[in-house]
């Protein structure tokens, strides 16, 4: 076996990342290499993705990003703006040698945490790495084939209901739309929940890395109002429903409802298998309402690897920290909180 060398990922080898990625089996879209200039160009952060290989070819991959904050401190984060993260590897040599190159730009950084976004563990018991515990769940289920009744009678009978009668409020799902309408409804919704909103240059630079992967929706009331939006992610095996936004009218329609039961049919009319619901903090309304939908949530068991004298980074808005924070934001004027929210907001993906 030959040298095993460690190295930034560069811009003429990301189809190669990609394939290593497509063929791994814990491989995800949160792994894919357009993440990169994504967030460096959305969110100004530096993204530095490892790759480890030999002369055989690439025998693992780490996308990492960088935060630097003030308020939210500092973190060396595998995978930025994603629900999964962590090293993708064919062999343990593979693993530690990312695994040291990655804490050497954390140490070089003045960074004491990195956080791995992993579902399952891959350093249980080793020195310096911490579990963050099942706090969240992600939620992915099979999308059944055939006709749409089929899609609809595999969704449990309380929520089904649910479901046939937003078919028959006169809605309308425009699969077109302008990805600035998208944000701006996703804009109103994070205001109402007192959180401030990713920038839009994010969302245009997730839009511009995988044109042929993201699909947007807006939802229409009967009196041609947007009332809700979704933008997705999809990789021709699973479907991501990934930034969804609606106004105050928008559960008065079910819209949220019947904008995820229409990408069910659109995925499964392309051949998608599986639908992924996405994270969610365990007895979070969120938690529940995908439960209600028939997915049965798997536990997101974090790891952190930890400086000496470094805490386990806490960024949830219910941290007693920014409870105050949560209730002015939502007092804010929209405009003032659309203004200000993308300079603090590109650090908390």
């Amino acid at each position: 076996m030959t040298a095993l060398t460690v190295s930034e990922l560069a811009p003429d080898r990301m189809d190669a990342w990609d394939a290593y990625v497509a063929a791994h089996p814990n491989g995800t879209f949160c792994h894919r290499a357009g993440w990169k200039p994504a967030v460096e160009d959305g969110a100004g952060h530096r993204a530095p993705y490892l790759v480890a290989e030999d002369a055989s070819g690439i025998r693992g991959v780490m996308p990492l990003t960088l935060r630097k904050s003030t308020l939210f401190g500092k973190a060396l984060i595998s995978n930025m703006f994603c629900v999964y993260g962590g090293s993708l590897v064919s062999d343990a040599e593979a693993q530690a040698a990312l695994d040291d190159a990655a804490w050497s730009v954390a140490t070089e950084n003045g960074i004491g945490v990195l956080e791995c976004r992993t579902v399952a563990p891959a350093h249980s018991g080793q020195a310096g790495w911490h579990s963050g515990g099942a706090k969240a769940a992600t939620f992915i289920r099979d999308i059944p084939t055939g006709t749409g009744d089929e899609v609809l009678l595999s969704i449990p009978r309380k929520q089904r209901a649910v479901v046939r009668k937003t078919l028959e409020r006169d809605l309308r799902c425009d699969w077109s739309p302008s990805l600035r309408l998208v944000y701006d409804l996703y804009a109103r919704s994070v205001h109402s929940l007192g959180t401030p909103v990713f920038p839009f240059s994010l969302f245009k630079a997730l839009a511009e890395a995988f044109p042929e992967n993201h699909v947007l929706q807006v939802i229409y009331a009967p009196d041609g109002k947007a009332v809700a939006s979704l933008f997705s992610f999809h990789d021709g095996k699973t479907v991501l429903p990934y930034y969804a936004g609606g106004t105050v009218d928008a559960r008065a329609y079910g819209a949220h409802d019947y904008m995820y039961y229409q990408l069910m049919l659109w995925a499964r009319e392309r051949g998608i298998k599986a639908f992924d619901f996405g994270r969610s903090k365990v007895g979070s309304g969120p938690y529940s309402f995908k439960k209600n939908w028939g997915f049965e949530p798997t536990p997101l068991e974090y790891e952190f690897r930890l400086a000496n004298g470094a805490a386990m980074p806490d960024l949830s808005p219910q941290n007693a920290k920014f409870a105050l924070m949560v209730k002015v934001w939502k007092r804010l004027p929209l405009g003032v909180a659309n203004l200000l929210g993308p300079m603090l907001a590109r650090h908390l993906g």
